[in-house]
């Protein structure tokens, strides 16, 4: 039971890593670091869009407009935070 633990915590790892790398990058090509006509970061920025748009499409639908201000990767990153106190606090039940 500790590998389920392991793995479940390397997976919620790989999702905080994978928003912030989302975020960071929506960043880099609104200020236009980043451009969109570049093949590679096309194809990267689409990847990502389609990982994370299910868990933002749910997000969205809970949280009101915010004119503007996308706040469904802050609520994501909190809850995968939420998520590994959660098996943190219970990890004796793994065990």
């Amino acid at each position: 039971m500790t590998s389920l633990f392991q793995i479940l915590m390397l997976v919620l790892d790989i999702l905080w890593f994978v928003i912030i790398a989302h975020v960071i990058m929506s960043w880099l090509i609104n200020f236009q670091v980043l451009n969109m006509r570049q093949p590679l970061v096309a194809q990267i920025w689409g990847g990502l869009d389609r990982l994370l748009d299910p868990i933002y499409s749910r997000i969205r639908r809970i949280l009101p407009p915010m004119s503007g201000i996308d706040l469904a990767p802050l609520a994501a990153l909190i809850a995968v935070y939420a998520l590994r106190i959660v098996l943190t606090n219970n990890a004796a039940a793994f065990y």
